[in-house]
């Protein structure tokens, strides 16, 4: 599909991202296998139910995918709600889930999705199917017309939390001016973000951002 409000640059930076995905998919998937079989010993000795969470969410274009993560609540939570939206969400989250959530590791199983071009490391976050509030806002900048990433502009700039016409903006700014550049800037902010846990919100304070989407289940 013709993409016109892309610029020339980001159309032929296209296929040098995607490159890049396949390579560094790759190399994670295969350098940190022993974390990933360490880890799924974990999940699975600390609770009850399967390894990994799979969830719809919207990439390209909307379409729908399911989206890899490592286990860290218990089987009975709510699947579809966002954490922000439960009222006493530590009840859920298990305790290797609550370390894997703080240092973003239960994440990393999103290397397939991008190894699979469902998704990209850089781009605006793939967010649930049943999110309608940010998927309509974003489609006023082309935010859901490109492969949603591992982190974003957006996630840079407030994470869990902005509100969502806010959020809508920076990946629309993401939209206007991605590139080599953006993408290896944003990936040293989110390293940097990870090591330090900036602006991560469990539960009910994240409604001090009124429309607060993050983090997902």
């Amino acid at each position: 599909m013709k993409r016109p409000f892309l610029k020339t640059r980001q159309r032929i930076y296209l296929p040098f991202k995607r490159f890049f995905d396949i390579f560094f998919s790759l190399l994670i998937i295969i350098l940190f296998c022993w974390l990933y079989l360490i880890i799924a010993i974990l999940v699975k000795c600390s609770s009850k139910g399967p390894v990994l969470f799979k969830q719809k969410r919207f990439g390209k274009y909307k379409k729908q995918f399911n989206i890899y993560k490592f286990r860290t609540m218990y089987i009975d939570a709510p699947a579809d709600a966002p954490t922000h939206m439960l009222h006493d969400p530590d009840k859920y989250i298990t305790k290797v889930g609550k370390f894997l959530r703080k240092t973003s590791l239960d994440e990393i199983p999103q290397a397939f999705n991008i190894l699979f071009g469902q998704m990209s490391f850089i781009g605006p976050r793939p967010h649930l199917w049943n999110q309608e509030d940010i998927i309509e806002e974003r489609d006023k900048y082309h935010a859901n017309d490109i492969v949603p990433g591992l982190s974003g502009y957006a996630q840079c700039h407030g994470r869990d939390t902005l509100p969502i016409p806010e959020k809508a903006k920076l990946d629309g700014y993401y939209v206007e001016h991605f590139g080599l550049w953006l993408d290896t800037k944003i990936a040293f902010i989110t390293f940097f973000q990870v090591l330090i846990g900036k602006d991560e919100v469990e539960g009910d304070a994240s409604l001090k951002s009124e429309n607060s989407d993050e983090k997902e289940r």
